[in-house]
């Protein structure tokens, strides 16, 4: 039977990276992978999944909150790869996870885990409950050298704790922090 894997970690932990280098490795093999993003990710290009290295491939599909995929076209599949998937209704979440068990094609999902108020994004909770592989994709934190566990918003130049749970940036507007580094500066 083939798995539901969960790949996290905090922004620049190359997660998009790992996809991309999985999506390769399927192709040299002439294997078809789909590769699906969140409609509403459209910090680098609506249309593609690019990594902040610069390396990039066209998204199959952008998936929305009504999004199912056909079984037909799934059959000829050796894997889908989702990015993004914390953007992901839990609804679908459970549409890959059926994917994956009735129609034996794996599916892996990378993500974060939390927001940056250290909170479950709805699609990583789901994917949390229903994984059955959850793999972390470690990253150092932006101060210092401990792992970093949180993305934290910034503002300024200061961490901050209001606003959109949803709010698309990179480095401008979130960093990879530990939870030392977090905590002092969010106070």
């Amino acid at each position: 039977m083939a798995k539901l894997y969960f790949r996290y970690g905090t922004m620049g932990s190359a997660k998009t990276l790992n996809l991309l280098a999985v999506a390769h490795s399927y192709q040299l093999q002439n294997k078809k992978v789909l590769i699906l993003k969140p409609h509403l990710d459209t910090r680098f290009t609506q249309d593609s999944v690019r990594s902040r290295s610069g390396l990039e491939k066209p998204a199959d599909l952008l998936v929305t909150d009504e999004t199912r995929l056909d079984p037909e076209i799934l059959k000829p599949l050796s894997c889908i790869l989702v990015d993004e998937a914390q953007f992901l209704h839990p609804n679908f979440i459970e549409h890959l996870r059926d994917i994956a068990r009735d129609l034996n094609v794996p599916v892996i999902c990378y993500g974060l885990r939390t927001d940056f108020k250290t909170q479950l994004f709805p699609g990583s909770k789901r994917l949390l409950e229903l994984s059955d592989t959850i793999e972390e994709i470690k990253n150092t934190c932006h101060y210092c050298n401990r792992k970093s566990i949180f993305n934290m918003r910034v503002i300024d130049g200061k961490g901050v704790l209001e606003g959109p749970q949803i709010l698309l940036g990179a480095e401008e507007t979130y960093l990879s922090v530990c939870s030392t580094c977090y905590h002092q500066r969010t106070q």
